[in-house]
Formats: structure tokens, C-alpha cells, sequence
């Protein structure tokens, strides 16, 4: 089996003065999180669609997925946690909760505000989930990556051809990922940037799968504008 993790956890603080969060502002004629739910609940090879957002917006969620996608019966909408591999696990929860997993089955993980994920970046997550174990959506850093261990000082410069921007979704073997989760300590959940790392921590080889440009995540209100020129040539 296959599920979808939607990551809508975020209230969207980077993006200004809004009175929701960036993933349920307007995107064209419907707000961004409708977007890239229907890039995953039209594609079959989804057992289910799992929406996690905070407790308080739930009901505003399951109100825009009956407006916008009223024949949406594979999507369902529940809480996330703090932090965003807390979230992954309350998913993975929900599905143990409801389905009879096998070391087979896989979840890609997705921001709620990348609403341009094209079928082939999901297909591909898919195919090197269940070839490696995990996966991730990356394209080629263009410009040069500067480390400071300070915030003062030059420390390194990695070669740019070694260099990848790490996008979603990322995808992986469930009963693995949280085989791997559980093993952590409390010092490394705590450097814990995404859920890839969790891989990288215990030796665990992540394939990457091809990104693309225009899966660009919606963070600052410059981006909903790059977004909405996207739409329009789309």
C-alpha cells in the first residue's frame, strides 16, 4: 500500500501579516493546500490521502476539501504535531491505527505549500521508495553554498557540483522509518531538519529523485507571487 502525508502543520509566520496560514491563502481561484491535495487523491496508487494540519484549522480543512474536492472519499483530515517529524509519526500512527502495514508499503511526505509537485516527481518518489527504503526530491544547487559555524565567518565553501536543494516530497518504507525514528536519541532528534536525516543518522542510503524548479515552496508573500505567474503559464 501507499499513503500521502500532506504536511500542513505550519501557521505561516515567514509570510506576513495574514490572518491564516500560507497554506489556505488564495492560489489562483483556490487556496493553495486544495492545489496540492488534488495532485495526490487523483493518482489511484494512494490508498489514502492524510492531510495532518493543526487541531484548530481541522474543521476549516475538511470545509475547503468538501468545496473545492466533494468527491475527495480518500482524503482525510487529522492533527499534526509540533515539530515536523512529529507530524510524520502521527500520520504513520493513523495508519497503523487503520490498516495492516507490511515492510512493503510506503508514505511520501509533502509540504502543504508546494502545490506544483508534478505526477512524474511523485511517480519516481514511488518507484526509488520501494527500490532503496527512502528517497528524496532534490535539484542541483546553481549558486554557491557558503558555511559560517559562527554567523560571522566564511568556515567552508562545499564544491557546488556535490551541492543539491533539497525539496518534497520524500518518500519512504513506513515500518522502516519509524523503526529508525524510534532508535534516535534525544540529542540527534534534536537536530533533526527533515525526516531524510533520520536516514543519514543511522547509515541508511536515500536515493534522490529528480526535482524541479517549479516545485517551489510557498513561504514568503514574494513566492505566492512567483506562484500565481506559475499558475498562469501552467
Amino acid at each position: 500500500m501507499i499513503f500521502a502525508a500532506i504536511l500542513a502543520g505550519g501557521n505561516g509566520t515567514r509570510m506576513g501579516n495574514t490572518e491564516k496560514p500560507k497554506q489556505f491563502l488564495q492560489l489562483g481561484s483556490k487556496p493553495i493546500i486544495i492545489h496540492t491535495i488534488e495532485k495526490f487523491y487523483i493518482n489511484e496508487a494512494f490508498e489514502k490521502v492524510i492531510v495532518l494540519t493543526p487541531k484548530e484549522w481541522i474543521n476549516h480543512t475538511n470545509n475547503l476539501i468538501k468545496k473545492y474536492i466533494p468527491d475527495a472519499d480518500n482524503v482525510v483530515v487529522i492533527e499534526g504535531g509540533t515539530l515536523r517529524n512529529d507530524t510524520i509519526m502521527a500520520a504513520i500512527s493513523y495508519i497503523e491505527d487503520n490498516y495492516d502495514l507490511s515492510d512493503d508499503d510506503i508514505i511520501l511526505t509533502h509540504d502543504s505549500v508546494r502545490p506544483f509537485v508534478t505526477y512524474r516527481i511523485i511517480e519516481e518518489n514511488i518507484k526509488a521508495a520501494e527500490e532503496y527504503g527512502a528517497c528524496d526530491t532534490v535539484i542541483p544547487a546553481t549558486d554557491t553554498i557558503v558555511e559560517s559555524k559562527d554567523a560571522k565567518f566564511v568556515s567552508n565553501i562545499p564544491r557546488r557540483d556535490m551541492i543539491y536543494q533539497g525539496q518534497t516530497p520524500q518518500s519512504f518504507k513506513i515500518l522502516k522509518l519509524k523503526e529508525l525514528y524510534n532508535k534516535l536519541t534525544d540529542s540527534e532528534k534534536e537536530i533533526l531538519t527533515d525526516a531524510c536525516k533520520i536516514f543519514l543518522l543511522k547509515n541508511e542510503k536515500i536515493s534522490l529523485v529528480k526535482g524541479d524548479l517549479t516545485n517551489i515552496k510557498i513561504t514568503y508573500a514574494y513566492d505566492l507571487r512567483v506562484a500565481n505567474a506559475i499558475l498562469d503559464v501552467l
